[in-house]
């Protein structure tokens, strides 16, 4: 009877304790994530202006019940163009990173479980496209295929396959003989089977929670490459891009680089501190599989 009631104590116990891990900024990032993303998908319904109407009258324009958040260079409407290049920088940051979850968490969870020959393939052809210089690689593709968002994707989603590649691999090779998976095998399962019965579940938990970290290396990433020409074309906005066309009005009106620089700031903090969080949360060692 105790020991049933020691054990009903420790379940109501699990959630409260781990609420208590998440803390007060990790609640505070997930707000200003859920605010950001919700601003992001409703940009087209949201009452603003058109991000890409000039007016050459109004340029630099400060605050003011038309434009919140003034116009920039070109007469643009600030705020208009803010939450617009939310949308462009967070749609870059989202699905590039599941590029690299895909193809690098299969290519780490076969190269950690099949090993031998396989395995050093994929871990070479990994050090060699890390060897690459990711500016040169985003140059040549954007000189071949042009500036474009599912080009700038792309490019970045190539270039963090080895990093899931790595995470995947390492957290296979941790499971890849423990009692479950040689049980599993000892009762004849197949391959497909335990990766994607035994494995594969508590693979995916380091790689979720490294994929936050990874949204907000990429969102960083898109703002460099927009800020030095290489990202969207213009006159679509992305918070690196309009950081980059705001430098040319430090002098001015220096809030045209700094409010997005603000906006991506606290963004890739935000993701930077959920993904922590998570990884603490969902990390092997500080609990059992």
């Amino acid at each position: 009877m105790a020991t049933l009631e020691l054990s009903m104590r420790d379940e109501v116990a699990a959630p409260t304790t781990r609420r208590r891990k998440l803390g007060l900024l990790f609640w505070i990032a997930s707000l200003w994530l859920t605010v950001i993303i919700a601003l992001a998908i409703l940009a087209p319904v949201l009452p603003l202006q058109n991000p890409v109407d000039m007016d050459m009258l109004e340029r630099r324009a400060a605050f003011s019940s038309e434009h919140w958040l003034g116009t920039d260079g070109l007469g643009r409407d600030e705020l208009a163009r803010l939450i617009f290049g939310a949308r462009v920088s967070l749609t870059v940051g989202l699905i590039a990173p599941m590029i690299g979850l895909g193809i690098g968490g299969a290519l780490g969870l076969f190269a950690g479980y099949f090993r031998g020959r396989f395995e050093t393939l994929v871990v070479g052809s990994m050090d060699v496209l890390l060897a690459f210089p990711p500016l040169i690689f985003a140059l040549a593709v954007t000189a071949y295929l042009g500036q474009s968002i599912p080009n700038l994707t792309v490019v970045l989603g190539v270039l963090g396959i080895p990093a899931f590649m790595r995470v995947a691999r390492a957290a296979t090779l941790s499971l890849a003989r423990r009692e479950f998976v040689i049980a599993a095998e000892a009762l004849g399962a197949s391959h497909a089977r335990i990766l994607l019965r035994e494995l594969l579940p508590n693979v995916v938990l380091p790689l979720l929670a490294f994929f936050l970290l990874g949204v907000a290396v990429t969102i960083v990433a898109e703002g460099a490459l927009s800020f030095l020409g290489l990202g969207v074309p213009p006159p679509m906005a992305s918070w690196g891009s309009m950081i980059g066309e705001g430098r040319d009005s430090l002098d001015v009106a220096p809030r045209l680089a700094f409010l997005p620089a603000v906006g991506l700031f606290l963004t890739v903090l935000a993701f930077n501190l959920v993904g922590d969080t998570m990884r603490a949360l969902t990390d092997p060692r500080q609990g059992a599989l």
